[in-house]
């Protein structure tokens, strides 16, 4: 099985464009330098090292001025209402994007079409661990073919950098094609710690007699590598991690990750929140495994011991407070009496601090006139840890089962990951070296083979032979040299180590076939210290055993099974229906849903529920290139706005008033606001709501509603939209390009290059530095003329437009002149001009009709379709509905689904499944809803519904708006008595 990728995702490719624009205006070229040849052994002999010619290298070259490249960054960033940076004293660029989302795919994509736009050829990968690095080359490997599609068969070479082979940088150096060096950041960060120090990571910085004498670093600075960081916060988290970065010589470096500790000019940003919202991830829920009544004994667990500040240590215990016994955890010393701090409580008299031992590896605290000694992660008391991991292993087991149950005819396999603390509770060995399956590993096939034995799992066998449960888990650990599995410490030294990296080898050249169906393996045990580095589209539970609440941050734990599911044929199945990851966690929903949104608040800075100045200042006023930001005073007077409306409260914290106003879209703001009305509301919206995390046990399945199903009144209305369609475009060619040119003269806007000049007066005071009397005046230049590229090849390909009439356009336009001035501004304006005309062309002559009699949906998948949701959060009960729930994706289909059951003139009504897609030029479109109503009570009205929050087409984006209109000639020429409307609720219909 082949993954298959997305080429047309609006979110990434707004990423890619935003990365690429920073370079608007350079032209197309390259670099060339001197590089000694190899020294051949008889050269060496003789001690001639140059004896052999030297070769050419090429390398990536600017002919952009700072100026040029900040305006293009403020643009960029003014477009998205981001941070507009205000000076450009670095070419550092960071964008953001959540885990799951395929940021990987979008940094690698970035660096064809960066090749493709300026002729850049020359890419170092910076990672932090050996897990990265393996997933970064996979990722290559498997995109290599999907994007040999895309840029035309471009020539494109990877290597992971080996010190061992330090000639690869001569071939990185003299290669024409893309070259792609991925390299961990100990490969040479570790020369700048200790430079005198004999180590593999110096040898990229020594002179080697096999490249002429010059160092491995030397080559790879010639070429001013364009630098791509993967997760920058493990990676340029030091001043000497900075200083190797600088090493390389990048001509800019671009900073990925989805929690930065440090923003460089930020290009792109799709949050946390932004993901979850556009469904690009899996919707999350949490199955907590507690014991909330356990405190009757004596509870006490040794979480850590510390020698600094006095030797201390921190305990979880239970304390009572006001009556109510609740676990906490508290900092305790030598003499500590827990019956003190535990409130009184009897069960801890006598247990008092004796000593606390500091010793890694061997750590320990024991009490004074008690037996037990607590060595680091034990306890005592409180419910046995066996009963809750076991516990948390069945209901994974269950959870997938059921969901494999639902998916299999999808052709969806389902996965599932443990993360287990010790090796040897998954498998140990014995005196002779034999392996021994661990406790863990006893009681998965104990429980597996248990559950698979009841009736309503056998139809995932239906053979009537179920799979031995001894194939369907396996682990993925590091190895000695015998071959048996050992524990890796969760530091950074094991995580860059050769043991992390024969784990990874193995568990990524499973990574496709674990996908198959014909695979029987699904349960997936791994170590705690390998989280990283390995996702799996269809993982769809993760579980964690461990010796107490998992010490991995939540959203570490979740990253691994955020991405979005695929099929047999390696597509994505979109839509929170088939895409919802269970956590199975030992703490309580409440408490793992507050701990993931705290993560969240603190690595993107979101503070959920408040509003400040800074979520506004930052908007651009217009669209234009020279845009303001709505600015810091404006976005006060606003903040004091929204606080006197009530909105708010003195603090900035959301009121219920807000939420009410937003939802039924009736948010009074200030004049001045006005401008930017839409965006005000779009970050409002983002903070006013609590992150989308459900409660497992609101889950409810969706049942078929018989009553309405099997009705006249339902078959009738399924009779006339159940028909499919195949569509023609009808439109002149001659009023194409007559169209194409008109707007090419008109919408044009390319500039000859330009060196910017500023002058301003230093004003002084005891309030700070000031400028005055500030001058700024532009200053053409002619450039060095350039070869020209095929801008009518580069057209055609971009458009599929023939020849001929690209080049009636290019002339009709008139404005052939502004090529010369600027070659690549001009082909990516005309490029995107064309399109947009050809868009309008295509839909305004699109006719559809049917395809036959026996071409159609059939009534009776509704029977199959299998749908769940979430009470109060995405589902709702229904009377009229041809389902007794409605499982909605936003606010404005719940409020329309209660107006369907409320109105005594809708007889019935179906939310379309998904399956009931119509074919457009733009891709499928899966209208919302299919109604049934009295007219006046004479006749019936047969209605297809789009519901949107706003009626208006300019509020729509421009391929959403086309089709919808799509869809309204698909339903016209199936049937005149069916209609597509747009509504937003149901008066509008």
């Amino acid at each position: 099985m082949k993954l298959q990728f997305a080429p047309d995702l609006d979110y990434q490719q707004a990423a890619i464009d935003a990365v690429c624009e920073v370079f608007h205006g350079k032209q197309t070229c390259a670099s060339q330098f001197s590089v000694p040849a190899l020294v051949s052994p008889s050269a060496v002999a003789s001690s001639d090292l140059f004896a052999t010619a030297s070769e050419l290298g090429t390398g990536n070259r600017l002919r952009l001025l700072d100026d040029e490249i900040l305006a293009n960054v403020q643009r960029i960033q003014a477009r998205q209402a981001l941070p507009v940076s205000k000076a450009l004293p670095s070419r550092d660029f960071t964008v953001e994007m959540e885990t799951g989302t395929g940021k990987t795919y979008v940094y690698l994509r970035s660096i064809y079409e960066l090749n493709r736009r300026y002729g850049f050829a020359k890419f170092v990968i910076v990672v932090p661990s050996v897990a990265i690095r393996e997933g970064v080359l996979k990722s290559l490997q498997i995109t290599e073919t999907h994007f040999r599609g895309l840029y035309a068969n471009t020539p494109c070479d990877y290597f992971a950098y080996d010190s061992s082979r330090r000639e690869q940088v001569r071939g990185f150096a003299t290669a024409t094609a893309i070259q792609i060096m991925v390299i961990n950041i100990d490969a040479f960060r570790k020369a700048f710690t200790d430079p005198e120090k004999e180590t593999k990571a110096n040898l990229i910085h020594r002179s080697d007699d096999r490249m002429s004498g010059y160092k491995p670093i030397e080559f790879i600075q010639q070429t001013q590598p364009i630098v791509i960081i993967d997760e920058p916060q493990s990676v340029d988290t030091t001043a000497k991690s900075a200083e190797a970065i600088a090493s390389l010589n990048p001509l800019c470096t671009y900073r990925y990750s989805a929690t930065h500790r440090d923003t460089h000019h930020l290009l792109y940003r799709l949050d946390a929140i932004d993901a979850y919202e556009q469904k690009l991830v899996k919707q999350i829920e949490v199955a907590g495994v507690t014991a909330p009544d356990s405190h009757n004994n004596a509870y006490i667990r040794l979480l850590s011991v510390s020698n600094k500040n006095g030797i201390s240590a921190k305990l979880e215990f239970d304390e009572l407070k006001r009556g109510v016994v609740k676990r906490v955890q508290r900092k305790v010393k030598q003499g500590s009496d827990l019956f003190e701090l535990s409130g009184g409580r009897a069960v801890y008299d006598g247990y008092i601090v004796n000593d606390i031992w500091c010793e890694p590896g061997n750590e320990y605290l024991d009490f004074t006139s008690q037996p037990e000694r607590l060595s680091l992660g034990g306890h005592i008391g409180g419910v046995d840890d066996d009963a809750i991991k076991r516990l948390q292993m069945r209901k994974t087991l269950e959870e997938h089962l059921n969901k494999q149950l639902v998916l299999r005819e999808q052709g969806i396999k389902v996965l599932s990951l443990f993360f287990i603390d010790k090796v040897a509770n998954y498998r140990s060995y014995d005196d002779e070296g034999r392996a021994v399956p661990g406790k863990y590993a006893q009681w998965f096939e104990d429980i597996y083979r248990e559950l698979i034995a009841a009736p309503k799992y056998g139809s995932l066998f239906p053979d009537g032979n179920p799979v031995d449960p001894a194939a369907v888990h396996n682990g993925y650990f590091a190895a000695d040299k015998k071959g048996r599995w050992k524990d890796v410490k969760d530091t950074e030294a094991s995580r860059n180590s050769s043991d992390a990296g024969d784990a990874y080898n193995l568990i990524m050249k499973d990574k496709e076939r674990l996908l198959s169906l014909d695979e029987p393996l699904a349960f997936i045990f791994s170590h705690s210290a390998l989280r990283e580095g390995w996702d799996n589209p269809n993982v769809f539970q993760i579980c964690t055993l461990n010796e107490t609440g998992s010490t991995i941050k939540k959203r570490q734990e979740i990253g691994r099974g955020l991405r979005i599911a695929v099929n047999q044929d390696g597509e994505r199945v979109h839509g929170f229906a088939v895409n919802r990851l269970t956590v199975m966690a030992n703490e309580s929903y409440h408490d793992f849903a507050a701990a993931l949104q705290r993560e969240i608040e603190q690595d993107e800075g979101i503070r959920f529920g408040m509003v400040s100045a800074e979520l506004f200042s930052e908007i651009p006023l217009d669209d234009g290139e020279a845009s303001e930001p709505f600015g810091a005073a404006a976005a006060e007077a606003l903040v004091d706005h929204l606080q006197r409306a009530g909105y708010i409260n003195g603090s900035g914290k959301v009121q219920d008033r807000l939420r009410a106003a937003l939802k039924s879209n009736t948010v009074i703001l200030s004049e001045a606001a006005a401008p930017i009305r839409d965006a005000v509301l779009a970050r409002l919206r983002k903070v006013a709501g609590k992150l989308n995390v459900h409660n497992r046990d609101d889950a409810r399945t969706v049942r078929l509603n018989k009553a309405v199903f099997l009705s006249d009144e339902f078959s009738a209305l399924w009779g006339r939209i159940k028909y499919k369609t195949t569509f023609r475009v009808n439109f002149n060619s001659d009023e194409l390009v007559a169209k194409c040119a008109e707007s090419i003269r008109e919408n044009l806007r390319v500039r000859k290059q330009r060196f910017q000049y500023q002058r301003a007066a230093l004003d002084i005071d005891r309030t700070g530095v000031h400028t005055a009397d500030e001058k700024d005046t532009a200053h053409i230049y002619d450039a060095p003329q350039e070869p020209l590229p095929d801008i009518v090849s580069y057209l055609q390909d971009e458009t599929q437009l023939t020849r001929r009439s690209i080049v009636r356009i290019l002339n009709d336009s008139g404005r052939l002149e502004a090529f010369r001035q600027n070659p690549q501004a001009f082909v990516e304006q005309v490029t995107d001009i064309i399109r947009r005309t050809m868009r309008h062309f295509i839909v305004d002559g699109i006719k559809y009709q049917r395809i036959g009699e026996h071409a159609i949906w059939a009534q009776e998948l509704f029977e199959a379709e299998e749908l769940s949701g979430y009470l109060n959060h995405n589902m709702r009960a229904a009377e009229k509905s041809v389902y007794d729930h409605v499982v909605y994706d936003s606010e404005v289909e719940s409020d329309f689904a209660a107006e369907l059951e409320a109105s005594e003139a809708v007889r019935l009504y179906a939310k379309l499944p998904d399956w009931f897609r119509i074919d457009t030029p733009l891709g499928t479109y899966n209208p919302d809803w299919a109604i049934v109503m009295d007219d006046a009570g004479s006749e019936r009205l047969y209605l297809v519904v789009e519901t949107k929050g706003s009626l208006f087409g300019d509020a729509l984006r421009p391929a959403e708006k086309a089709k919808i209109d799509c869809g309204k000639a698909h339903f016209k020429a199936m049937d005149p008595a069916v209609e597509l409307r747009q509504a937003r609720s149901l008066a509008d219909v």
